[in-house]
């Protein structure tokens, strides 16, 4: 199990050839700071930097980043989308510290994530069909709902809605599973800059991470993210983000389930 301290210090040791004794302290006090588990979920299959040079199972990995979550850490997960930061949504702590870790603006919400439909119905109130659910989710959609008033008050609290996931990634539905309860989903960068689909990309950020799970690289989405769309409202939709989905996802809504676009207009 790779700590990114390890990786720290190879930075300073290439960075400084002459192994200057600044350089030597520099790459203690990192040490004493970095203790993020970069843990690999699948074989590399990019060209992209490798810092890892042990993979546990699967199931190690989950009751490791499981550990980190009910501690109240942030971790960094792969979704079917983009690279994501998780927590657990019903501690106020550790939303807080996604929201610095990112740079988010603190009235930008955060999405929840959980691993079975069901489990939609435990945290918001959802006026559509379940099959509807069904069509959408698992995949690259987030929905948005007036909230239940089981979930966190501290998780964006100056909106009655959330935005719930149920990613297509069998990892991240098995982690929300064993967490038995919902995870706050972000991506992975810092707020205003590019999406990531690979771990390496977001780097700068581990140091703040408790755990990184590094699933490969993500293709096949053009770093949008899921498509937003709000169902809130008993009949309409309201795309708030086009994301990766949006033309499935206005088919779904429309020509099976005959919603139709709210304009905002009164």
């Amino acid at each position: 199990m790779t700590s990114v301290c390890s990786i720290a210090v190879g930075l300073v040791k290439s960075r400084a050839a002459h192994g200057s004794a600044a350089a030597r302290r520099l790459g203690a006090d990192m040490c004493k700071e970095l203790k993020t588990k970069v843990l690999r979920l699948l074989p590399p299959t990019s060209n992209g930097p490798s810092v890892h040079q042990e993979s546990l199972t699967d199931a190690e990995i989950l009751s490791c980043t499981v550990k980190a979550l009910k501690e109240g850490h942030v971790v960094a997960v792969p979704t079917d989308t983009i690279y994501g930061l998780a927590c657990l949504a019903q501690s106020s702590e550790a939303i807080g510290k996604t929201y610095d870790i990112k740079g988010r603006n603190a009235q930008k919400p955060l999405a929840i994530c959980v691993g079975e439909i069901q489990d939609i119905y435990k945290y918001c109130k959802v006026p559509v069909k379940e099959a509807l659910l069904g069509d959408l989710l698992p995949g690259p959609v987030t929905l948005v709902f007036e909230r239940a008033e089981v979930l966190n008050t501290d998780l964006n609290p100056f909106t009655s809605l959330v935005g719930v996931r149920i990613p297509d990634h069998a990892f991240m539905r098995r982690l929300c599973q064993m967490c038995g309860e919902p995870l706050a989903l972000t991506s992975a960068n810092i707020s205003s800059h590019t999406s990531t689909v690979a771990a390496h990309e977001f780097e700068e950020l581990w140091p703040k991470l408790a755990v990184v799970v590094d699933g490969g690289p993500i293709g096949g989405k053009s770093r949008l993210g899921s498509t937003v769309v709000d169902l809130s409202v008993l009949g309409k939709y309201r795309i708030i983000r086009p994301g990766c989905a949006l033309s499935s996802t206005v088919d779904v809504l429309e020509n099976k389930y005959g919603l139709s676009e709210d304009s905002g207009e009164q």
